[in-house]
């Protein structure tokens, strides 16, 4: 009896041992989920999504999510062409396409995508003035884009979204602006006045011509004028003269 306990204990530590071990190296990975498999220490394949098995020791997993990623790109000071100061932040929405790259080309890809946003915001928008920050903030995002893009390719990762969320002036340019805008509506107004004013005139010259050439047309305008005031219920004492009249007067 005693001897079939020993029989049976020493077959179940190294069962035991099995059946953990096994249990151990059963990994399962999501959808959105890549394993970067490592053998002896050197690159040997991407596993899954489902069940997988990393055998220790010999093996070494990296787990690489798929999904994409929000980028908090915190507010940078950046001196514009026009030598203004201005505080910009954005968001970067980035994935990672190739698992295999993200871990074997780049030591923290997603710190190292952070700080590639950081520089390249300050450097793009560093090569544009003031009012193209303001008025033009779909074109930087797209060169943006572009440019972390394409440089963070070899990593395996796209970038597919950037947005500048804001745009801080100090009070003092901020005044300045609200002048500068303030002189262009006076200045839009201006012009319009004169359009309008260079507007009238040929109309009127316009008119005058063919008033000249035609002394009904002028007769016309004459009763028009009359039943105008007539309409009028104010105290106006008229006194028609005929236009014919009027014109040997001034012959005379």
């Amino acid at each position: 009896m005693l001897d079939a306990v020993s029989t049976f204990s020493g077959y179940a530590i190294p069962i035991v041992v099995v059946i953990g071990i096994l249990l151990y190296s059963v990994r399962v990975m999501r959808e959105y989920e890549r394993a970067v498999v490592f053998l002896l220490g050197r690159l040997w394949k991407v596993k899954g999504p489902g069940l997988i098995v990393i055998f220790p020791i010999i093996q070494q997993m990296v787990r690489v999510d798929l999904r994409t990623r929000l980028l908090d790109v915190p507010p940078q000071d950046v001196i514009s062409r026009d030598n203004v100061t201005v505080r910009v932040n954005a968001v970067v929405y980035y994935r990672v396409i190739d698992p295999e790259k993200a871990i074997i080309q780049v030591e923290q890809f997603d710190l190292a995508t952070s700080q590639l946003a950081q520089t390249t915001l300050r450097s793009v928008l560093g090569q544009h003035d003031l009012d193209s920050m303001l008025a033009e903030r779909e074109k930087l995002n797209s060169d943006i884009r572009q440019i972390l893009d394409e440089q963070t390719d070899a990593w395996g990762i796209k970038v597919s979204i950037v947005e500048l969320k804001q745009v801080d002036l100090n009070e003092t340019m901020v005044r300045a602006t609200a002048r500068q805008a303030e002189a262009e509506r006076m200045r839009r107004a201006k012009v319009i006045d004169a359009e309008g004013e260079l507007q009238a005139a040929e109309k009127l010259a316009g008119a005058g011509k063919i008033l000249a050439n035609q002394p009904e047309a002028m007769q016309l305008r004459y009763f028009t004028a009359l039943q105008h005031i007539a309409g009028d219920r104010s105290s106006t004492i008229m006194f028609p003269i005929p236009l014919n009249l009027m014109e040997k007067l001034t012959k005379t």
